[in-house]
């Protein structure tokens, strides 16, 4: 019995065993929803790798732009105001210390800059192109790769190429208008639906923002009575943190001494409040904008192979580039991520409540809004043990296999090609048609992305 004290007491020391809160770490940078530069949250913590006695034969990947120096509304409705604030109110901050570096702090984001690639950005978007190339070494590298036609998502699909391709000029860029009235065919399908609204969720994000904001603002007060903090300064900073990080490699705005792990929860349970409501399962059209690009991506890796009459039917990657709105409405398309999906209670809106965060929900944006965030859709051939030998498909969101709710039987939780076809169907009834969800008020609309099959 004394030896045994001695021994605990010896590994209590060295730290052998631990069970303290000094074992507890946190980190902003993956709680930061749109602005949170690429990070694989591994949710769930599945095995990327292709299942034992699987092949992937094609795949498809939607990415957002790579990391920006700001976007124009982040930047002109909170950051701008808090940076003239800053210039405009006469603080001692050096005798403030959780504030202190503003003695000296520059804003790293000129006007002219806005909605601009960071170097970084540049680079990240490189090496997802070597990453993807690196992970299909057996697939032919891609002869178009398709992005709208804003200088972010151009120059991060250029970019990519770098890493894709031995040579980037054997890779051709296709830029997809962003006109409001392509309807379904385009990569910004939202901004040709009349009944999608930009501002949606808006009121229901400020609701809590206000909520989790107030204590921040009364303890920054104490400190910094002079400079009159707003709920819109705290959400400033919390933005700043990850923009100033893609912009300068860090942020003095993350320190857990300015926010602490609590706040930085709900500075992102505040984002997810709003995508959910824009883009998300609150929003009676995301489904419907998504799942075109879903059904196109499918039809492209169904196709077959021996089809040479162009050379896009014929390509064992399709890539593509949009913005932040896209991929949320794709994981909507998807049944993904949703809390409801197994309840039965068909509550959707229930798991969203504005006056305190629900820590179990699956709707996190962080886990795929960041900068390149990216699905993936692969196409498998699969001799499996267990299994019939056959076709699959499974669904990658930034790296983490994803299961479909309805059509998960086959290796690895991925889709029996037999089964895909009736599953798409369902979700295609039960997300809507585009043009009627939308309700297109104009001519030549269509319900369908076809720059695949040009």
């Amino acid at each position: 019995m004394y030896s045994s004290l001695l021994l605990l007491a010896a590994l209590l020391a060295t730290g052998t065993l631990s069970h303290s809160p000094n074992s507890y770490s946190f980190n902003p940078l993956q709680h930061l929803a749109g602005t949170a530069p690429p990070f694989d949250p591994l949710d769930p913590p599945l095995g990327p790798s292709p299942p034992q006695g699987c092949n992937v034969t094609r795949a498809a990947y939607l990415v957002r732009h790579a990391a920006i120096y700001a976007n124009d509304f982040d930047y002109e409705s909170y950051i701008e105001p808090f940076v003239q604030k800053l210039n405009n109110t006469t603080v001692n901050w050096s005798t403030i210390p959780t504030f202190s570096f503003l003695s000296t702090w520059q804003n790293p984001i000129t006007d002219a800059e806005q909605e601009m690639l960071t170097r970084a950005g540049k680079l990240e978007a490189t090496k997802l192109g070597v990453d993807i190339a690196q992970r299909y070494q057996s697939l032919r590298t891609p002869e178009k790769i398709w992005t709208s036609t804003a200088e972010r998502t151009v120059k991060s699909a250029k970019s990519l190429t770098q890493g894709l391709a031995d040579n980037a000029s054997d890779i051709q860029v296709v830029e997809i208008s962003e006109g409001e009235e392509e309807g379904a065919n385009s990569l910004t399908p939202y901004g040709s639906c009349p009944t999608y609204s930009s501002s949606a969720g808006s009121d229901q994000a400020t609701t809590f923002l206000n909520r989790y904001a107030a204590p921040i603002m009364a303890r920054f007060n104490a400190e910094s009575p002079a400079f009159n903090w707003t709920a819109t300064d705290v959400y400033a900073i919390s933005l700043l943190c990850g923009y100033e990080t893609v912009i300068r490699g860090s942020s003095p705005f993350c320190s857990l001494d300015i926010l602490s792990p609590n706040e930085w929860l709900a500075f992102e349970y505040t984002n997810d409040i709003q995508y959910f409501y824009n883009t998300g399962y609150g929003s009676p059209v995301s489904g419907a904008i998504g799942f075109p690009w879903v059904n196109a991506t499918m039809n492209s890796l169904m196709g077959d192979h021996n089809n040479t009459s162009n050379a896009t039917t014929d390509q064992d990657l399709y890539i593509s580039f949009t913005h932040r709105e896209l991929p949320p409405t794709v994981i909507v398309a998807l049944g993904l991520f949703n809390n409801s999906a197994y309840s039965g209670a068909n509550n959707i809106n229930g798991t969203m409540p504005l006056n305190t965060i629900n820590h179990r929900r699956a709707w996190k944006s962080s886990y795929f809004l960041t900068f390149l965030t990216n699905i993936a859709i692969e196409k498998m051939s699969c001799d499996s043990y267990g299994f019939d030998a056959g076709t699959y498909y499974r669904v990658l969101v930034n790296d983490s296999p994803q299961s479909l709710d309805g059509c998960a039987e086959g290796p690895g939780e991925s889709c029996a090609q037999g089964n895909m076809t009736s599953w798409l169907s369902q979700r295609a009834e039960a997300v809507g048609e585009y043009g009627t969800t939308c309700m297109v008020d104009y001519a030549n609309s269509t319900d369908v992305l076809s720059i695949y099959n040009s």
